[in-house]
């Protein structure tokens, strides 16, 4: 059974990986697919806007799935298919192809995310300890490496599908022969204090960790759309130093996750989440009073250290909340990821120009500081005890998805 465990969670991170990957292939490379296909500056946020849409959608839609057919079966097939929409999106003449990958990657992308996290919870939970930050540091990790070879595809000046096509030709192959090894988790016993029991999810339970969740995204995607004009503009940075932030910030998320569960460990998930609204709101301060490029660079490191924590603590929450419908919360909550993508670019954009981007900045401040109301929904056994050790799971080990 050890066995079984251990390539459940290797295959899961792998499936991570490969999407933080795949994902950041895409959104790091919009102005090429912008000229490929013509999209109009004044088009393009709707194509934009209707990917994280469709998302939610996809994510809905995985939630009445996921009664009737096993997270790792819709796993194993919306992998691919968000990998060869990615070809698609690279390899299309006309807009009409493009807005069928776009809306093929983002329906995928809802279920994909969404069993994702569904599997990795119910993994957590027959562990019995802390490991679903290492998951989303492999996703991390994934971003890192589909940034870097977009930034060689561009330096190099190569056509999209030819950048894309040898990424899928690796990874599409390896996710499915990794995919034999995922392993379904049983609902769990409900512990004293856990809601939802064996019934259905109470969105108003849910809700303090839905808005964590949105603001999250609020403070990533502020982080990923504004950081390098923020740097130039604001902060009076060359162009080439407008372009480290994000690389910084996305190092230092992979640096956080990785030790994330350490700390989750040791000293308990309300904690670590608190330090992390904490840094998050420290790093988004500083960024707005920075007098300078460099200063503004230890804000968004910052934020990276600050924000990692919250989203893979939010999922993990969620599953402990509803231990008899943690797949179906796990699919609600998923929804507001891409709530707070949407919102949290505009936002910004739209105070700096009426306002200030210095004081845009501290909007999202605000929202993260929010997190520190809902930390108690984030208590796991360990706090409850209030002896800093996790107890051991009484949930059975879940059955490979080998036979199915």
């Amino acid at each position: 059974m050890t066995d079984v465990l251990r390539r459940g969670r290797a295959s899961l991170a792998f499936s991570f990986f490969t999407q933080g990957a795949t994902f950041a292939l895409l959104v790091t490379r919009i102005p090429a697919i912008q000229d490929r296909y013509g999209v109009s500056d004044a088009l393009l946020p709707v194509f934009l806007a209707a990917v994280p849409i469709l998302a939610g959608v996809g994510s809905v839609t995985t939630e009445q799935l996921v009664k009737r057919i096993r997270p790792s079966l819709l796993l194993r097939w919306s992998q691919p298919v968000v990998m060869l929409a990615l070809v698609g999106v690279g390899s299309g003449g006309v807009m009409a192809e493009l807005a069928v990958a776009l809306a093929a990657f983002g329906l995928a992308v809802g279920a994909l995310d969404a069993s994702m996290n569904m599997l990795g919870v119910s993994l957590q939970r027959t562990y019995g300890r802390s490991i679903m930050l290492s998951f989303h540091a492999a996703y991390s990790l994934g971003g890192i490496l589909g940034a870097s070879l977009a930034w060689v595809g561009a330096h190099w000046h190569l056509a999209l599908w030819v950048s894309y096509l040898p990424v899928v030709a690796v990874l599409l192959p390896a996710a499915l022969v990794g995919s034999r090894w995922y392993v379904d988790g049983d609902p769990a016993p409900v512990e004293d204090g856990a809601q939802g029991g064996g019934g259905g999810v109470v969105f108003k339970v849910l809700l303090p960790l839905c808005l964590v969740m949105t603001f999250a995204y609020i403070g990533d995607s502020t982080v990923s759309n504004w950081s390098a004009k923020y740097l130039k503009d604001v902060l009076g940075s060359s162009e080439q130093l407008a372009t480290v932030p994000y690389n910084v910030y996305m190092v230092t998320t992979l640096l956080g996750r990785a030790i994330g569960d350490f700390g989750v460990r040791r000293f308990g998930a309300v904690i670590v989440v608190r330090l992390g609204a904490l840094v998050a709101a420290l790093g988004f301060a500083v960024v707005a009073v920075a007098p300078g490029a460099w200063v503004g660079m230890i804000g968004f490191t910052l934020l990276g250290l600050g924000l990692c924590v919250l989203v893979p603590q939010t999922f993990a929450a969620a599953g402990r909340l509803f231990p008899g419908a943690s797949d179906a919360a796990i699919a609600r909550l998923n929804i507001f990821n891409y709530v707070g993508f949407l919102i949290g670019s505009p936002l910004v954009g739209a105070l700096g120009d009426a306002w200030s981007y210095r004081g845009a900045m501290l909007v999202p401040m605000v929202l993260v500081l929010v997190t520190l109301v809902y930390a108690r929904s984030f208590a796991t056994r360990s706090d409850r005890y209030g002896d800093g050790h996790e107890r051991p799971s009484t949930a059975d080990v879940g059955r490979g998805s080998n036979g199915l």
